[in-house]
């Protein structure tokens, strides 16, 4: 099971304004990291070096008349990787993620090959225990994407590349856009093409046979309200953050300043990393919760213990957060200026939400990223059973070797059906050649 927390830190500092837990209960394949989570919280801290004259008016353009333009993006493990160009370099890998409110540059290695300049040096407190983390801000660096640019588009960079996102999605990932590029464009998601359709801001768009969904803009975040109904029959009209980078459906912090009351049914476990140590919580099911005219049914849900987050949520005032697993199931249009939000129905619309049932948190390795450890069996689990420990190395499912698979794949695999066999190879940790690999069985087991 994959843990994966953000917690935002918002404009008053230490205001935690959003826990998006991810774990591989909710779905294998839908997470946003706990690394994620410390980079939310590390915007935000670095936005406080930034004046405002740094982060304002910052925009894409398009060059001349052109009025749209389609771009690929791919979806991987939930997380929409698109290409940019800096400084007239690249192409990029960057998470595109509502949830960012300032442009990130994760890979330190960037600042020479893109030849980055006007650098801040900073030093960040408040991750815990240990040295400081090193950063740098910068006011102006170009960003390109497709035929669009920003200039002077400010930026914070790492000088070590901690959160490792390459690592979690098996492919170079060199940081985080959100804020900067929905604010620019009407942006058009088809999720079933994995196509961007962006627009200039200004031009008079209808969706056709879309569904409008207010938005509002706060933080340089968008939220909404959903009306939810919780397993004891209580219905609440929740306000949400909308994250792109949220793996989870939703999650449930604070119910009008006191905690939402946990489903009998749950798992219960320690959810990830905060600002002061582990987040402890549940994972569930809500009855259904609705997204516009839209309702959805047994969704998952995530239950944060409410003196880790909730009682911490100060600067905007909110119940919780709604991630891409819902919003993948219809074609979306983001339209910032209007603050709007329209659906269409995709074709996984009313399929069920599925929970990881294997146990397993995996990392890729190697430089071609084309090997898969563990890095973490749930106790209990099916994994456990099973006898996986941390740091063996996966090698083969059924029979096909996880070199030849992507890292989506093989998450899609472990939240399948319960009771599902996988004949899985393993390099037991400190083995030292593939003579001396196992075969074991694991099967899938649905704990909610």
């Amino acid at each position: 099971m994959t843990r994966f927390t953000k917690i935002w830190i918002g404009l008053k500092f230490y205001a935690v304004t959003c826990l998006c837990i991810m774990s591989n209960h909710f779905d294998r394949g839908i997470s946003c990291s706990v690394r994620t989570l410390m980079i939310k919280l590390l915007i935000v801290m670095l936005g406080f070096v930034l004046t405002a004259n740094e982060v304002s008016a910052q925009r894409f353009e398009f060059p001349g008349r052109r009025k749209k333009e389609i771009v690929p993006f791919k979806m991987v493990k939930n997380l929409m990787i698109i290409k940019l160009m800096i400084n007239g370099k690249g192409p990029f890998n960057f998470v595109l993620d509502t949830g960012v409110g300032l442009f990130l540059i994760s890979d330190p290695k960037l600042i020479d090959s893109v030849e980055i300049k006007n650098l801040r040096s900073i030093n960040i407190t408040g991750f815990g225990d240990g040295e400081p983390l090193s950063a740098y801000v910068t006011p102006s660096i170009d960003v390109g994407f497709g035929s669009t640019n920003a200039k002077s588009l400010s930026a914070a960079i790492l000088k070590k590349d901690i959160f490792e996102l390459s690592n979690y999605v098996g492919m170079p990932v060199h940081g985080l856009i959100g804020y900067e590029f929905f604010n620019s464009f009407i942006v058009k998601i088809n999720f079933t093409l994995s196509t961007l359709t962006i627009y200039r801001p200004e031009t008079t768009y209808i969706a056709r046979k879309g569904y409008r969904v207010p938005l509002m803009i706060e933080d340089r975040k968008p939220y909404l309200v959903s009306n939810i109904e919780l397993t004891s029959g209580e219905k609440i009209a929740a306000k949400l953050i909308l994250d792109t980078g949220a793996g989870h459906p939703i999650s449930l912090e604070t119910n009008g300043g006191v905690p939402f009351e946990v489903p009998k049914v749950n798992i219960a476990g320690n959810l990830g990393i905060g600002l002061t140590g582990p987040i402890s919580g549940y994972i569930s099911r809500v009855k259904s919760l609705s997204i516009g005219k839209y309702t959805l049914n047994n969704v998952i849900a995530a239950f944060p213990d409410y003196d880790d987050v909730g009682s911490k949520v100060y600067s905007v005032s909110r119940n919780g957060n709604m991630g891409i697993t819902i919003l993948k199931r219809f074609n979306v249009i983001f339209d910032y200026n209007e603050s709007a939000l329209y659906l269409k129905p995709g074709i996984i619309l009313n399929e069920p939400f599925e929970h990881d049932m294997s146990g397993l948190e995996l990392t890729s390795a190697g430089q071609k990223f084309d090997r898969m450890l563990v890095s973490r069996v749930e106790p209990g689990s099916s994994a456990a059973e099973a006898g996986l420990s941390k740091d063996d190395e996966i090698l083969a499912i059924n029979f096909k070797p996880v070199s030849e698979m992507s890292p989506s794949e093989i998450d899609n695999l472990f939240r399948s059906k319960s009771d599902r066999s996988f004949i899985i190879d393993v390099l037991p940790h400190g083995a030292k050649s593939n003579k001396e690999k196992e075969r074991i069985i694991l099967t899938l087991k649905r704990r909610i």
